[in-house]
């Protein structure tokens, strides 16, 4: 099977959890990654091709697939995955309009200026993939996070459109949905709610766990494995879809 071998992949958020375990596993299966972040100490410890770049802004995104050309050639994976968490967030009433705009900034308009510069090329070469990290949140709304559940929820429109636009030229737009991963981001969220509720972290982790059957928590590596089958060229049959990545729970 071809995999992705050969292929260069453009993996955002790719420092840590599952950036970062997508960009080691994608490597190992022979494509040519270029990682991109905000952080460089975590991203050149990652150990592959790296590009430090703010995905929130539209010349962000065009640095990062600029390097990625540059150095690797065309763009034929794309896997938008870095974004913002939802643990400084407040009920709707409370909602910062500031905290709405930047969660929109990078969680969703980034994935849309990634996408629309890699397409073109995509189009002409008739084969691309683009895996999106939604999440769970994406389908089932999480209590007072209001911008990070509609900006997940508005990544799954943008990824059934890009299947739509984009079918006809080879290319596949599908939706990784994690449930509860062990992340920094995620443990952001769980100190929050622990501060909330005037119990622990690890109090918090124990109850995520319990809420799924096999009484633990996805790890990231799990959900690199169903992105890495995405961004193959076996799943050319597979397009428009949201997978949930959630132990068979419905978060």
């Amino acid at each position: 099977m071809a995999g992705v071998e050969g292929r260069v992949a453009l993996i955002t958020g790719a420092s840590r959890g599952i950036g970062r375990a997508t960009a080691t596993l994608l490597a190992s299966r022979g494509a040519k990654v270029m990682c991109v972040a905000r952080s460089e100490p975590e991203l050149a410890d990652v150990g592959l091709e790296y590009s430090l770049a703010d995905l929130g802004t539209p010349e962000g995104c065009a640095h990062a697939v600029a390097q990625a050309e540059q150095r690797l050639g065309p763009v034929e994976i794309l896997v938008c995955n870095h974004g913002i968490g939802s643990a400084h967030e407040s009920v709707v009433w409370e909602q910062q309009p500031d905290v709405w705009s930047e969660t929109m900034r990078v969680n969703l308009d980034g994935p849309f200026h990634l996408s629309r510069l890699v397409l073109q090329g995509m189009m002409e070469r008739q084969f691309g993939r683009i895996v999106y990290t939604s999440s769970t949140a994406g389908l089932v709304a999480e209590h007072a996070a209001s911008a990070y559940n509609s900006s997940k929820h508005g990544l799954l429109g943008l990824m059934r459109s890009v299947a739509q636009d984009g079918g006809s030229y080879g290319i596949t737009a599908n939706a990784v949905l994690p449930g509860w991963v062990r992340t920094e981001m995620a443990e952001r969220s769980a100190r929050q709610e622990a501060k909330d509720r005037g119990i622990t972290a690890v109090q918090v982790w124990e109850e995520r766990a319990a809420s799924y059957p096999p009484g633990r928590v996805v790890t990231p590596e799990e959900v690199a494995e169903m992105i890495a089958f995405l961004a193959s060229e076996e799943s050319s049959g597979v397009s428009g879809e949201a997978i949930r990545v959630a132990l068979g729970s419905m978060w």
